[in-house]
């Protein structure tokens, strides 16, 4: 979604599913995984007469309520959502002032750009990789000196720091009549002709007729008084295209206008209570807190970070803020790490800012310890590498390390890797360290939700015995490590001893002071901040995490309200807990009106202009600027507009969506001009020869997922729960069963060239076989994730990422749990 709309998150939020028309939900499951808030898509049901369109390999709950559900062969969504952008396109159903106003439809694509057999420009395959720099837009040579006039007397200065936030280049060509053949808008339609609803069916399995009852349905939203919302979770992101799947359905919310709408959006459903709160705090390897692009080799020094990292104004009514305000963040952040140790003299501490070279994702990071290149391993946080794709070389690589620290409330199979099915615990030297830590019922702190709702909790239960808190025990270990450099100094030590731990008490640091931290301070006054916008460069001011900025101010704690007033009947409910940015509920809500200000629909606004104030939603901009200054919607991209064209530097696998088969796949691409592989997968050692070729002895699709009666592995401990889903099971269609003779309840056995399973078989008409084209049928089987070898009923022998294989996408290494190729048989 950041490449798309400038950063990623749920555009809306669960409430305002209530506001909606229709529902197309791919690679989710809502209805069982996210029943509290797909109530709301029932309220629109029920009382706006909404459509639920539901598309996914095995018919579900949510299937079972839909108004349209179709199958669909896992792993080739980008098939599908380029076959809907191309319907769109060909039958003009597209928001046509939208598209004009809010995307980068007219922009000019530079002639360095080009695709063609599956691959596009700057391609090499000895690397696997692109020069993504050729994937760029004209610029107007003489467009630099305007651009400085543009940035002064129309609105606030685009710079934040006093680095030029315009691109040297100047500003990017555009053809407003969108017919130049290289604006994107003329590029986008050449790309996504080759998606025919014949070849669409042919690729994904989805019938003809069912896949054009979908476009005409969806397209349907692109009138400007009607408004879709988009709902996908893990069946999206779990797959090396994964990235590709998000942008392309972003890219068709942007054609049919229905992105910064009330109603509407792109909206990701997490897949744990605080999964958005973690992604914002940078559990992601590549990204500091609130975004924030770590710095890589070669940026000695912050000016050179700015200069590469942040993007440039590249439009005249681009506000750019995030790209014009990046080093009043950094900073920021810089002094909540490191207090009086940042200064000017220093560079803000930026030398102590890790620049890794390389990829260092969890899949990285174990294929380190396989190839004995790391010695100890820190999980926790439900962190559960043990049962991660390829389950067998995971636990190899465990057995590599010297030493391994769980950190969890119950035993996990990290914990317990030494007693796993086929490891002998003497052949282990791994040194395991299991310290139980609190459960999140047995401590205070705040959850964000999917819809980005920062919500305050206080515990439920005090914790037994000698359980501790995470943060008790990281304190601890910083507290350790500091007196080990002071008394032994050691190589670079400034990082460790120069961070700054303010706390009242520095052994178990009381959250709310993490809160507020995390809010930000002037560091003059000590007053708590309100807005990022008071954040600053000039080591004044301090935050753990920009966009929290407003969560707890002077007036207290913004994230324990709970006034359910909502004034404006939209669901915005802005007294209720906090949601970020700046208690903003819709991103990009500027899009929500037209040029003049006026809702596209009056009954459902999310900002309008009355004369002298944007009213409704919290805006994406000063709230008294007029509609005539024309700012941008997508303040956080340097065209100030959603993005149809990707420019090189915002993804590693290509500007426009295509679709490639899975790394194993029963069939070749069916797409003309197409290329079977992914061409910047990335493989790891030794794990290509672990992937099946088509035609071989794995001809079935397999995919994964999770049931409503688990939480991922954690209620294996649970034995209310574990009595109501006790086994390990398979799911498969009647004909495939008939085929192998397999009896629904019988056990059976299913094997990939990585590991096999043992469970129950459920032969069920939730699994349906799909036809490719004219003749070849494809089955599928459904693998639930939720078992292993700790907890449960009985120690089970298997997990369904034994099968799963070792492969990342270019961008963050997510990956390929969703779609991979598998046999089964009777036992």
């Amino acid at each position: 979604m950041a490449a798309s709309f400038g950063r990623g998150a749920m555009t809306n939020h669960w409430k305002d599913f209530k506001n909606s028309d229709m529902f197309l939900v791919v690679g989710a499951n809502p209805a069982e995984a996210h029943p509290c808030g797909w109530r709301w898509a029932y309220r629109a049901r029920d009382e706006r007469g909404a459509k639920i369109i539901h598309v996914d390999p095995r018919y579900t709950r949510t299937s079972a309520t839909a108004d349209v559900y179709a199958p669909i062969r896992a792993g080739t969504d980008v098939a599908f959502f380029n076959g809907l952008i191309n319907y769109v396109l060909d039958n003009e159903l597209y928001h046509e002032e939208y598209v004009r106003q809010h995307t980068n439809a007219s922009f000019i694509v530079a002639e360095s750009f080009s695709f063609d057999e599956g691959v596009f420009s700057g391609y090499d395959e000895a690397v696997r990789g692109y020069d993504t720099s050729t994937w760029d837009y004209e610029y107007e040579k003489a467009a630099a000196e305007a651009g400085e006039d543009s940035t002064g007397d129309e609105r606030p200065p685009a710079t934040g720091s006093g680095e030029s936030a315009v691109d040297p280049r100047g500003f990017v060509r555009t053809d407003d009549t969108l017919q130049d053949p290289r604006s994107v808008f003329q590029l986008l339609k050449e790309h996504v002709s080759r998606y025919t609803p014949e070849v669409v069916s042919e690729i994904t399995g989805i019938p003809e007729e069912k896949f054009l009852e979908i476009a005409e349905l969806w397209g349907s939203t692109g009138a400007p008084d009607r408004v879709g919302a988009m709902v996908y979770a893990v069946g999206l992101t779990h797959h090396v295209t994964g990235l590709q799947m998000i942008r392309s359905l972003g890219m068709l919310q942007l054609l049919l206008g229905n992105v910064g709408r009330t109603g509407g959006g792109v909206n990701a459903e997490r897949g744990h209570a605080n999964i958005q709160g973690n992604t914002d705090n940078a559990i992601s390897w590549e990204i500091l807190p609130g975004y924030l692009g770590i710095p890589r080799p070669g940026m000695e020094t912050l000016d050179d970070y700015i200069e590469q990292v942040p993007a440039k104004q590249l439009a005249m009514n681009s506000l750019n803020f995030f790209g014009s305000r990046y080093r009043d963040f950094l900073v920021s952040l810089q002094k909540a790490f490191f207090g009086d140790a940042a200064t000017e003299a220093n560079d803000w501490a930026y030398d102590w800012i890790p620049k890794p070279a390389e990829n260092s994702s969890w899949l990285t990071a174990h294929n380190e310890a396989l190839q004995n290149r790391l010695q100890g391993l820190i999980a926790f946080g439900f962190h559960n590498p043990a049962v991660g794709p390829d389950t067998n070389r995971v636990l190899q690589s465990l057995s590599n390390l010297k030493w391994l620290v769980a950190m969890d409330p119950l035993p996990t199979a990290a914990s317990e890797f030494w007693r796993a099915p086929g490891v002998e615990p003497d052949q282990v030297d791994t040194e395991v360290f299991f310290l139980p830590c609190t459960h999140w019922i047995e401590k205070d702190g705040a959850f964000t939700n999917s819809g980005r709702w920062a919500q305050w909790k206080w515990k439920a239960l005090e914790p037994e015995g000698e359980i501790k808190d995470d943060h008790w025990v990281l304190a601890q270990l910083y507290l350790g490590l500091r007196d080990l450099y002071e008394e032994e100094d050691g190589a670079f030590p400034d990082p460790i001893l120069g961070l700054a731990w303010p706390y009242s008490d520095p052994g178990h640091p009381p959250l709310e002071e993490l809160a507020k931290e995390m809010n930000g301070r002037n560091i003059e006054t000590g007053e708590q901040l309100s807005t990022f916008a008071d954040l600053k460069s000039d080591g004044t001011t301090l935050s753990g995490n920009w966009i929290y900025a407003g969560s707890w101010t002077e007036e207290g704690n913004q994230m324990a309200r709970r006034n359910n007033d909502d004034p404006t009947g939209m669901g915005f409910h802005h007294e209720w807990a906090w949601s970020w940015p700046l208690n903003r509920r819709v991103l990009y809500n500027r899009a929500s009106a037209d040029e003049n200000g006026r809702p596209w629909d009056p009954r459902r606004p999310g900002i309008q202009w009355n004369g002298s104030l944007w009213v409704g939603d919290v805006p994406d901009f000063p709230p008294d600027e007029a509609p005539d200054v024309g700012t941008g919607a997508f303040i956080m991209t340097g065209e100030g507009v959603g993005r149809l064209f990707a420019p090189g530097g915002l993804t590693n696998d290509g500007p426009f969506p295509e679709h490639y088969e899975p790394t194993e796949a029963p069939v070749e691409n069916a797409v003309p001009q197409g290329r079977r592989e992914h061409p910047t997968a990335f493989f790891y050692d030794g794990a290509r020869e672990s992937f099946a070729p088509a035609g071989g002895d794995f001809p079935y699709v397999a995919t994964t997922y999770r049931i409503t009666e688990h939480e991922h592995y954690v209620t294996q401990h649970v034995p209310y729960l574990v009595e109501t889903q006790p086994d390990f099971f398979v799911e498969l269609d009647p004909d495939l069963a008939a085929e192998k003779g397999i009896a629904n309840g019988s056990q059976v056995r299913v094997r990939s060239m990585r590991g096999e399973v043992e469970g129950v078989a459920m032969v069920t008409k939730r699994m349906r076989p799909l036809r490719l084209g004219r003749s070849k049928i494809v089955h599928q089987i459904g693998i639930p994730v939720h078992w292993s070898y700790v907890g449960g009923k009985a120690r089970a022998k298997s997990n369904a990422n034994l099968l799963t294989p070792y492969i990342g996408d270019s961008n963050v290494r997510t990956p390929e749990f969703k779609g991979f190729l598998v046999d089964i048989e009777a036992v």
